[in-house]
C-alpha cells in the first residue's frame, strides 16, 4: 500500500483530464481510472474512512451518482450506515426534498427521511466539489431531516469555481475535506 502522504500524488496520477467534455472549453476531471485501479481506489476509501472517524460519523450521505461509488466503501469500511441522496423521483416512498440554483435552471434532491435520526452525526461524500450547490442542498436536507452535519469530505475541488466560500456559511463549524485542490 502506498504511503499517506504519497496519497494525494496517486490519486491525482490517476485521475484524467478530457478537454472539452461536455462541452466546448470544458476540461473534465474523469476519476474512472482511479477506480479502475484498486490501489488508489483502496487508498481513497481508506483516507475518506479516516476522515469520517475523526468527524464521529455515525452514517455517509453519498450524492448522486459518484459519491455513492466513493461514500458506499467508506461507509463499508468505518462500520457505518450509508445513505444515497438521490434526485427527485428516484426513490421510492416518503422522502424529504431539498431544491437548490445550477447555473442555468434549478434541480431538486431528495433522502429517505427515516434514514436519518436526531442522534446521526453525517459526513457528505462527493467525487467533486465545484460550485457547491449540490452539496449545499445536501446540507440542508440532512439538516431538515433532524441530524447534525459531520462534515463534507470529496476527492477533488475545483478552487477556481467558489464551491468552498458558498458552502463555509451552510456547513459553520463543520469541515471541509478536499484531497486534492486543483
Amino acid at each position: 500500500m502506498t504511503g499517506l502522504t504519497d496519497v494525494p500524488a496517486l490519486l491525482l496520477s490517476r485521475i484524467r483530464d478530457v478537454a472539452d467534455y461536455p462541452e466546448p472549453g470544458v476540461m473534465f476531471k474523469d476519476i474512472t481510472p482511479l477506480l479502475a485501479d484498486p490501489e488508489a481506489f483502496s487508498a481513497l476509501s481508506d483516507v475518506l474512512a479516516g476522515i469520517a472517524r475523526s468527524t464521529g460519523a455515525t452514517k455517509i450521505v453519498g450524492l448522486e451518482a459518484r459519491g455513492f461509488i466513493l461514500g458506499a466503501p467508506v461507509a463499508v469500511r468505518a462500520g457505518l450506515g450509508f445513505i444515497p441522496v438521490r434526485k427527485a423521483g428516484k426513490l421510492p416512498g416518503a422522502t424529504l426534498s431539498q431544491a437548490y440554483d445550477l447555473e442555468y435552471g434549478s434541480a431538486e434532491i431528495e433522502v429517505h427521511a427515516e434514514d436519518l435520526t436526531a442522534d446521526d452525526r453525517v459526513l457528505v461524500i462527493d467525487d467533486v466539489l465545484a460550485t457547491g450547490g449540490t452539496a449545499e442542498a445536501s446540507v440542508q436536507l440532512i439538516r431538515r431531516a433532524g441530524a447534525e452535519v459531520a462534515g463534507l469530505a470529496v476527492l477533488m475541488e475545483l478552487t477556481f469555481l467558489g464551491g468552498r466560500q458558498r458552502l463555509e456559511t451552510a456547513l459553520g463549524a463543520a469541515p471541509l475535506e478536499a484531497l486534492i485542490a486543483v
